[in-house]
């Protein structure tokens, strides 16, 4: 992806996050430069990998693969001074826009709709090798335990969530006709280095052409540019 393909990407979700009244914290704004002038008191922030996270999952096309992220609170999977056991990010997903089949090892996840368009979410169990499996698939919605087939679409209007325990293969996007999707994310300890498993290979985190300089940071930048 280009730096200024995710410039314009940031700026345009802030813009929708301000419509639908969703504020971020202060470091979601402040410039590379700013960051340079932190002490160890924001630490928290880059061990765990908080703020901005965009990507394309390889695909050179975001609006019709990807995802925009912004991680507000974590913990950490092995440094124990950051004592949180769970995780909220917000999402922003387009209209068609696809995040790939992927289920998580350890973590478990409540995906919250909390605006805009619908969601839907196409869910299977995994087998041992990592493959789809063909049993039916529990689903918990808002209190509401049910099964389906596996490879059912579910539907998230705004304000219903959906439940996605680890080892759940899942896929979700934008409703056609719908409209952008602001999703809430509330779950056990994220650490996307690890805990992904993609049904077909792919990558997590954006390659970057650099044509422009940065507006602000992703949060998996800041080991190398901070």
């Amino acid at each position: 992806m280009k730096r200024s393909e995710l410039n314009r990407i940031m700026k345009d979700s802030a813009d929708f996050l301000a419509d639908m009244k969703f504020l971020l914290p202060p470091f979601a704004f402040w410039s590379p430069g700013e960051w340079r002038t932190k002490t160890r008191e924001f630490q928290e922030i880059k061990d765990c990998m908080l703020g901005w996270d965009i990507t394309d999952f390889g695909s050179g096309d975001f609006q019709r693969t990807g995802l925009l992220m912004f991680t507000l609170r974590n913990g950490h999977l092995t440094k124990s001074e950051y004592f949180k056991p769970y995780a909220e990010k917000l999402l922003i997903t387009l209209e068609e826009q696809v995040t790939p089949f992927h289920f998580h090892w350890k973590k478990m996840e409540d995906i919250i709709n909390r605006g805009g368009g619908n969601l839907l979410v196409q869910v299977y169990n995994s087998t041992q090798s990592g493959d789809f499996a063909e049993t039916r698939v529990r689903v918990s919605m808002d209190g509401r335990n049910f099964e389906v087939e596996a490879g059912s679409i579910l539907r998230v209007t705004p304000g219903e969530s959906i439940t996605l325990p680890a080892g759940q293969y899942h896929k979700f996007w934008g409703e056609k006709g719908g409209g952008t999707v602001l999703l809430g994310e509330v779950s056990k300890v994220n650490d996307d280095n690890v805990d992904n498993r993609f049904k077909d290979a792919m990558g997590r985190f954006p390659s970057i052409e650099e044509d422009v300089e940065p507006l602000y940071l992703l949060g998996n930048e800041y080991p190398a540019l901070i």
